[in-house]
């Protein structure tokens, strides 16, 4: 599996990071069970087949370790990588909790921006991680999304997005939920301009992120099996009183409802985005 090469050196050691190496093939190397068939596989298998099981369980991934899958080799150029976020609130422990996720993560936020090609077809590109607080939504995660989409309709670039999330960050209280109307507002103006934007809703999409960017797609896929909502099951069970159908908020149940346009398996991605984009472009269909 190539690697993806950045345009420039890393500036230091968290830029340095993120990047994770498909597993060597060794007598005795590790494994990974899958929490749905419960068969445990070596990791370069897992590796080869996009990080999913036989199966069909999807297993997280964190952003770089998508690109690899995803993007052209050398393709990606990172945006807004300078950035950090802020503790506007003060909130007690944010700041320790910040530096220890950025330490683990290797990512200074919860959501990868830049540019790349899928396929031959270039766009911009945004990424969430769910190693990263769960990719909850804060101040610089809202910023880093709308400036992409204000660069793609300057830029007049096709928009793909790969959502997961637990929602707004609670630590930075109502000026995380800010960012539902100014993701928003970005989305409509790259649409307004032309633009075409698919987002791809991984498990578990939910809380604001989902009633913001996440739907707001002129296609949206989904990962097969992937929690998608707004309040979580139990939430809403308890608010109205009702037991929920079998599967409510699947990728499943929002496509049989209408919400969802296709369900694509992650080995099959690369191509549907790429078939996508020429579409958009006017180009041939093949």
């Amino acid at each position: 599996m190539p690697f993806i090469q950045f345009s420039r050196k890393p500036k230091n050691a968290l830029e340095a990071g993120g990047r994770t190496a498909p597993p060597a093939a060794a007598e005795n190397e590790l494994n990974k069970q899958c929490p749905n068939c419960h068969k445990s596989l070596p990791l370069s298998v897992l590796w080869e087949n996009a990080n999913t099981c036989p199966c069909g369980y999807h297993f997280r991934m964190n952003p770089r370790q998508r690109l690899d899958f995803l993007a052209d080799p050398g393709s990606f150029t990172e945006l807004f990588g300078e950035f950090s976020p802020s503790d506007p609130l003060d909130f007690p422990g944010y700041r320790k909790k910040l530096e220890k996720t950025q330490a683990s993560c290797r990512e200074r936020d919860a959501v990868l921006c830049g540019t790349a090609a899928i396929g031959g077809e270039k766009c911009a590109l945004f990424i969430m991680d769910p190693y990263f607080m769960m990719g909850s939504m804060g101040m610089l995660v809202g910023e880093k999304i709308t400036r992409l989409f204000e660069y793609a309709a300057d830029q007049r670039l096709s928009v793909v997005g790969f959502t997961v999330s637990g929602g707004a960050r609670m630590q930075e209280g109502i000026l995380s939920l800010m960012q539902m109307a100014k993701t928003s507002g970005a989305v409509k103006r790259h649409s307004d301009a032309g633009g075409f934007y698919a987002a791809v809703l991984t498990n578990p999409t939910t809380g604001g992120v989902t009633a913001s960017f996440a739907m707001e797609g002129d296609v949206i896929l989904a990962e097969p099996e992937a929690t998608i909502g707004f309040a979580g099951a139990r939430v809403i069970e308890s608010t109205v009183r009702k037991k929920l159908p079998p599967g409510f908020q699947t990728s499943e149940f929002l496509l049989e409802h209408g919400f969802v346009d296709a369900i694509v398996p992650r080995i099959r991605q690369r191509e549907t985005l790429s078939w996508l984009l020429r579409m958009h472009r006017g180009g041939e269909a093949v």
